[in-house]
Parts: C-alpha cells; sequence; structure tokens
C-alpha cells in the first residue's frame, strides 16, 4: 500500500486518532524484530560460545562413539561426569552413556547426532517472547535445541534421570520432550555454564503455519501475531487459539491417554508451569491417503517377556500408535486435514515455598482469573482439561 492509499484509509478519522495507532504500530514493530531465528555468524555475540559448544559436542560424543555402550546401564552410568581439556576451555558431560542410550533408543545414529551438532553451519539463536532468561539456540539444521540452564535445574534433572528414562521405556510416544545431553562449559575468567541439548518439537518446520505454547490458563496468555505475510517467528499461546481445535478424529483417544499418562508422571516429581507445545501444517493430498506403519521405536520390554505376557499386552495398549514415517515421528500426529507437532515441554519448575507465596499472590492479584501457578495436581488436571477442551 502507497502512503497516499495509507493516507485516504484514514480518511474521516480525527488526525490524534491515526497519530497513535501509528504509534502502536511503530512498537510492535520494534517488538516483532526482536523475535524469530537469527544465524550466530562472527559478529554475533554468542559466536564464540557456540564455537566452543560445537567443539566440545563433536569430542563429547565421539568419546561415545569410541566407547560402545553397555548392554545393560548401571548406576555408574547415571553419575557419570567425562571432562575433555580443549584450547580454550574444558567440557564436562554428564551421564554420557545414559543419554547415548536414548539417543539410540530414538533410532539416531551417534555420528548422524554429531554432524548435527558440529557441523560447518552456524548455530541460530531462538528469540522468543517467553519470560525465561536462558539461552536458546538451534542447530543448523534446526533439529536439535541447545538451551542455557542453572545449576538447579541441571542438578533436579539428573537426579531424575533414572525415572524420566523408566518412564519413557513404559511409554516410548510419550510426548515429553526428549533431552539428549547435558553438559557444562567453562572458559577462563568466566563462571561455568551449563547447558541441554534437546530433540526439537517442530522439526523438520519448513511448512509449519502456526506455532503455540499452551498451558491451559488465562492471565498473560495472548500474544500479538506477527502482521500477515511477516517471517518472523512468534509463538501464541492459549487466548490465541479460542475458538479452534486440534482435529485428530480416530488418534484424539490416543492423545487424550498419552497427556494424561505424562502429566501424571511429571505431578509425582512435583512440578508445574510446563508447556504443551502445538503447531500445525496442513496435510498435501498424498498425505492425507498415505499407508501408515506401527512405529517399532524404543520397543523395549523386559528380557524374556513373552508375546502373550499380560506387561506386553498392556505396553501394547498404551503405546501402539498409527505414526508416520517420519524424521520425527514421535511428536508428529496426523488428523483429516492437518499435521501437528506435540511436545511437553519446561518441566523443571519445582513446586516449592516460593512458588506458593506466588499461588497466593496471583489469587489476590487475579480473582476468578486462571493463572500458571497452582500446585502440581491441579496443573495436571487443567491442562488435560484444556486437551479435552480443545480436541476432536
Amino acid at each position: 500500500m502507497s502512503h497516499t492509499e495509507m493516507e485516504m484509509s484514514g480518511a474521516g478519522q480525527p488526525r490524534r486518532s491515526r497519530t497513535v495507532k501509528r504509534r502502536r504500530w511503530g512498537g510492535l514493530r520494534q517488538q516483532w524484530k526482536l523475535l524469530g531465528l537469527f544465524e550466530i555468524d562472527q559478529q554475533h555475540e554468542f559466536y564464540s560460545l557456540t564455537c566452543m559448544m560445537k567443539e566440545g559436542l563433536s569430542a563429547a560424543i565421539q568419546n561415545s562413539i569410541d566407547n560402545p555402550l553397555p548392554e545393560e546401564l548401571s548406576n555408574d552410568d547415571f553419575r557419570m561426569e567425562v571432562t575433555q581439556i580443549h584450547k580454550d576451555f574444558r567440557m564436562e558431560s554428564f551421564a554420557g552413556p545414559v543419554f547415548a542410550s536414548l539417543r539410540r533408543s530414538l533410532g539416531m545414529t551417534e555420528k548422524e547426532y554429531q554432524h548435527s551438532l558440529s557441523s560447518e553451519g552456524h548455530y541460530l539463536q531462538f528469540i522468543s517472547n517467553s519470560k525465561s532468561k536462558a539461552d536458546f539456540f538451534l542447530t543448523n539444521d534446526k533439529r536439535f535445541f541447545l538451551k542455557t540452564q542453572n545449576k538447579r535445574e541441571v542438578r533436579f534433572l539428573l537426579s531424575n534421570l533414572k525415572i524420566y528414562m523408566e518412564h519413557l521405556e513404559k511409554y516410548p510416544h510419550s510426548l515429553l520432550v526428549k533431552f539428549l545431553g547435558v553438559h557444562r562449559i567453562k572458559i577462563p575468567q568466566q563462571r561455568k555454564k551449563y547447558f541441554i541439548v534437546m530433540q526439537s518439537v517442530f522439526y523438520p518446520d519448513e511448512r509449519i503455519d502456526a506455532r503455540y505454547d499452551i498451558k491451559g490458563c488465562q492471565v498473560s496468555r495472548w500474544t500479538e501475531p506477527a502482521p500477515e505475510g511477516s517471517q518472523v517467528i512468534v509463538v501464541l499461546k492459549d487466548l490465541n487459539f479460542e475458538g479452534q481445535f486440534i482435529t485428530l478424529d480416530q488418534q484424539r483417544p490416543w492423545l487424550l491417554r498419552q497427556v494424561e499418562i505424562d502429566t501424571a508422571f511429571l505431578q509425582t516429581l512435583n512440578v508445574l508451569d510446563y508447556s504443551l507445545l502445538l503447531a500445525h501444517q496442513p496435510l498435501h493430498q498424498d498425505e492425507r491417503h498415505q499407508s501408515l506403519s506401527f512405529a517399532t521405536l524404543i520397543m523395549r520390554t523386559k528380557k524374556g517377556a513373552r508375546t502373550g505376557s499380560a506387561e506386553l499386552r498392556d505396553f501394547q495398549a498404551q503405546n501402539r500408535r498409527l505414526l508416520p514415517n517420519f524424521k520425527n515421528p514421535l511428536h508428529v500426529i496426523d488428523g483429516p486435514e492437518q499435521r501437528y507437532f506435540i511436545g511437553i515441554i519446561d518441566i523443571f519448575t519445582v513446586y516449592g515455598f516460593k512458588k506458593r507465596l506466588e499461588h497466593w499472590w496471583k489469587r489476590l492479584r487475579h480473582p476468578g482469573q486462571t493463572f500458571s501457578t497452582v500446585s502440581p495436581p491441579a496443573y495436571c488436571t487443567r491442562l488435560c482439561h484444556w486437551v479435552q477442551d480443545h480436541t476432536k
């Protein structure tokens, strides 16, 4: 639209009203400039750090390649810490065999993982509208997320790693985000920096047309969408999704059940404030009628379990789901018209004393409204209800 056309479209409006609208639009444009993906090139503030991450991760994964996994994980594997010294930094890797075992169960080779994390292409910085103080990086192929974490969050993950792995083994199509590595990088004269590597829920993202972060509540759960035609990535929230549905048809009962299972597990960890990530893209015509194959990912049973055993039948009833032959099948569910990417992330917020105080403060500040800081049982129940109410 030309300058003249813009002036004509505002004809009849008071001059002050048009000025206010222009200021508001200018403010939104400034916000949108801060969102999205940015290549971490040599001028970027994180270029040096991400180069060290690449070098350190390549060496850590090479150590995994050179030392094949044991048949069964031991308690020592969960406690293992390996330090590798590089020219300008040192890198520590935690529970290496455990995460290598998880990567293998996802059908991922160590060479493939190493190539993605240490390829020549620059990492990408992802800047979102999240309140988190963490730094988010994406591998150049957008397959893996790297996120900085504080020491408390890393300790929480490592202390619960065994039951997390047991949960994924029992429910191999769990929606929980897949943690693939925990590391700490130490650069001289700087603070140690912890970071985790995760499988991206939104992979591959070439055709995704909308992304949402869902917590099942109302307060602070609206985000201004990007302007039409913009390439800026804006992660929308609960109130943006109102009036819409996840249309799955025959897959709906499976999703409802798996959300119940995963949130019940998080309730046992006494955590809250986790998010259901959701994205969708239209299916191509040929994808709507393609033959689907039974997923065999992470198909693990106890040694000697017979095919007819009650344990195996229960396993199949919980997890036997039709999945497309796809690069990231664990987080992909196809409905009649849309392909959905769904995963549960941010599982580190424990319901301790501070969160209890925050709960009572928010009750006073937002009477009659729903907000994120509630007890783990209430949070679990509410998110399950949201999924029930927004699927068909």
